[in-house]
Parts: structure tokens; sequence; C-alpha cells
């Protein structure tokens, strides 16, 4: 388990770190199968910035939930820098999502009974961070995410734009190598929203950090160096 974490972290620029190939994923419902996911994939990079586009219903947050190690497809191979997951255990994937992989979601999900600074280190301690360490991080990101003098905060002192840098910071609390969005702007108004993107481009790219977001907006989603879709639960 240990060797397989530590070549994950032996990645060039050029590398995938990312890989997804006829990826299925089949829910069954009053005794019916329902098809979400039925094929197809892709490749990300390192460093690089992908949107993923479709209609409500096609299968995007379904996709993000298998690439980020939260569910399991049906069928098909997810590869984390060309290691294979399909096989790890359980705990070899909570490591290696803990690790890896930072999510920012639609909602922020901050734990309501912690301060924002306490949600953003509470990532590096589950990780084995010491809390010195785990404090002076957090409070760099938050500072990184503008939003530092929120600190002491409970998210219910904080507006939704704020909850939302804050949310940011904690997905880049154990400095993954990849970061998953769901809609990460789809709760705020247009003004917050284009704020807390430019944000999540800029601490992506300054930490050559390799992002995937689902969007249904095309303004955003152009602003990615690619755009994959999913039609009718095809990956393409």
């Amino acid at each position: 388990m240990v060797s397989i974490l530590n070549s994950l972290s032996k990645i060039s620029k050029k590398d995938v770190v990312l890989s997804v190939r006829d990826i299925k994923k089949v829910f069954v419902q009053g005794g019916q199968p329902i098809n979400v996911l039925r094929g197809g994939g892709f490749d990300l990079y390192k460093g690089e910035i992908v949107a993923l586009v479709g209609q409500s219903g096609s299968g995007k947050s379904t996709l993000l939930q298998c690439v980020g190690l939260l569910d399991k497809p049906t069928s098909g191979t997810i590869c984390i820098c060309g290691v294979p997951v399909q096989k790890m255990s359980e705990e070899t994937r909570t490591l290696l999502r803990r690790q890896k992989i930072g999510f920012v979601y639609q909602r922020n999900n901050l734990l309501s009974d912690f301060t924002a600074l306490e949600n953003v280190v509470l990532p590096m301690l589950t990780n084995g961070t010491t809390e010195t360490v785990a404090n002076s991080r957090a409070m760099k990101l938050l500072k990184a995410a503008n939003v530092a003098h929120r600190y002491s905060h409970m998210p219910n002192e904080m507006s939704g734009g704020e909850q939302q840098r804050v949310a940011l910071a904690r997905a880049l609390a154990n400095n993954p190598e990849i970061v998953l969005a769901d809609e990460p702007t789809g709760s705020l108004d247009p003004d917050h929203a284009n704020v807390v993107f430019d944000l999540l481009l800029s601490l992506v790219k300054k930490n050559n950090m390799s992002l995937l977001f689902v969007t249904h907006d095309m303004v955003l989603a152009k602003r990615a160096d690619r755009i994959i879709s999913i039609k009718n639960g095809f990956v393409e």
C-alpha cells in the first residue's frame, strides 16, 4: 500500500494523473436497471484543467463520484497516476482519496460546528499532519483564498462566497494531485461565482494541480484547457 502511494508522487508535467476507460455504472431501482454511465473515457494530465459538461441527469456527478473513489463503477477501469484502483482495498482507496484528491462541491459542505480554520485543518489532521503544521498551512491557504480574516468565524457567520472560498482552501489542504469540482459556483450569484471561479483557477494553476470540474455554464467551460462531454451516459 505504501509503495503504491509513493509511486503516485513520482509524476512529471506530461504524465496522466487520471485515466478512465469504458466506464459504466448501473443502478437498480424498483427491480429495473438504470444505466447512468454507458461507456467511454478520457485522460487528465498533470496541470491540466478540464471541464465536464452535459445535460442534467446525463451522469456527470456519478462520473465524478467514481473517479473520486467515493463510488465504484459497475465496470471499466480507473487509473490514478497509472495505478488501477478497481482491486484496491477500501483502506487503500481511502488513503489514496485523502492524499491525492481534493473535492469542491456545489454546496460548500463545511462542518457547521467548526470555524473556517478548523474546517481546513481537519483534513490534514486526518491525514497525519501535526497540529502545528496543519494550522500554519491552513492559515496560508485561507490567506491565498482571501478569507484569512474569517479564520475564527463559523460557516453561518460568513457569506456564501466566503464559505465557498473556505471550501476551496479545504480542498487543497492535503496538496492533492487532482481537484474534482461539482458545479463549484452553482449556488452563488453571478458576481460571487466569477470571483470564486477565478480563485479556483488561480490556486490550481499556482500549485500545478489538475482540475476536472462539472459545469452547466459554457462560459466557464470555455476557460478550461479542454472540454469533455457526457451524452446519454457516454463520456466523449
